[in-house]
């Protein structure tokens, strides 16, 4: 059965099941948005399993060797194809992954083969954000030794790096037939950099976008490769989800990751989908900038998580807000024709 449990709002549906079969009961084209981290491929074979969400035959992240995911990922990614609306984006959260050889630190471009399979099934890939992570950080939480400043000390030929994530995206084949627009700008900052007090008068600017400086701030950071600014921490609770038995790997996608996806990817009103929803992190997204968040899982702890994140969507909460932050500084400089009048 596609479904084991279900429950849909007026701004949510959210499914417990296999994605592949509930994606077949979706109408064609009826999905303008996804936004997703599939499991990272490792050969659990070598040992290198190191994201492994469950022990279900079904969890794509349990298949046996690399070639063997790819093949079953494949489905998911023509599925998404299917139901996704021509020339709208498919945005895939992430990054290389070990090899799996005994005892060595070599990568697999999985964001190579991601990209590759996409376009095998009618995706034109437009680009990707790289998003950095601090190296004590990624220490930290994965206690890898190559990481650990010992490690320069004592032979540095053994150093590891901090890997960024990527956001790769994808744009479906054919024209858009409904332009997504943000006809005033931009009008919330997901991120960690100090905006100028300066600025701050420009929020809820309605008139001429060229003289809202307000979104043009964020703006600048939204359109760069380099997304150096994501507050890593900044998740929505997952750790209630964990199983004990089963699980090696948890970490929700971040929200400004999720935020940006959608307020630049999609309108209001418009369907945004994650197929491996875990805690309903794209979802509570979605449902936050005001689209409807369609997400499917797999896990039944997950799935659990989720409905409770969907009912509270306690998505700004925890959020730092910029207009507390700001801080007093040099004014960011704008282009001659953006110039505001005394």
């Amino acid at each position: 059965m596609a479904v084991i449990e279900q429950e849909i709002g007026k701004d949510y549906a959210v499914y417990n099941g296999d994605s592949v079969e509930v994606m077949k009961e979706f109408p064609k084209e009826s999905i303008h948005l996804s936004i997703y981290s599939p499991p990272f491929g490792t050969p659990r074979a070598s040992g290198a399993g190191l994201y492994v969400y469950s022990s279900s035959e079904r969890d794509l992240s349990n298949c046996y060797d690399y070639e063997t995911f790819l093949e079953h990922y494949a489905f998911f990614v023509k599925e998404i194809h299917r139901i996704t609306l021509p020339g709208r984006f498919s945005c895939v959260h992430c990054a290389e992954v070990p090899t799996g050889n005994s005892g060595g630190d070599g990568l697999t471009d999985f964001p190579g083969d991601i990209i590759r399979l996409h376009a095998k099934y009618g995706f034109e890939y437009v680009g990707r954000h790289v998003i950095w992570k601090e190296p004590l950080w990624v220490r930290n939480r994965t206690l890898m030794k190559d990481l650990a400043h010992a490690t320069i000390v004592k032979d540095s030929t053994l150093a590891g790096v901090a890997s960024s994530d990527y956001l790769l995206l994808f744009r479906r084949s054919g024209k858009n037939a409904v332009p997504v627009q943000n006809p005033t700008g931009l009008h919330h900052y997901a991120g960690s950099d100090k905006m100028p007090v300066e600025i701050l008068k420009y929020r809820g600017w309605t008139g001429d976008q060229k003289l809202n400086r307000y979104s043009h701030f964020i703006w600048r950071r939204y359109a760069s490769s380099d997304w150096n600014d994501i507050r890593m921490g900044n998740v929505l609770p997952f750790h209630d989800a964990k199983d004990d038995k089963d699980e090696k790997h948890v970490h929700p996608l971040q929200k400004d990751v999720i935020e940006r996806c959608c307020v630049l990817r999609s309108n209001p009103g418009e369907n945004v989908l994650t197929p491996f929803a875990g805690v309903g992190s794209e979802v509570c997204g979605a449902m936050a900038t005001g689209r409807r968040g369609i997400g499917i899982e797999l896990k039944p702890s997950y799935y659990r998580q989720m409905l409770q994140n969907v009912r509270l969507n306690p998505w700004y909460e925890e959020s730092e807000q910029v207009e507390m932050f700001a801080e007093v500084g040099e004014d960011e400089s704008i282009a001659p024709d953006e110039a505001i009048p005394a």
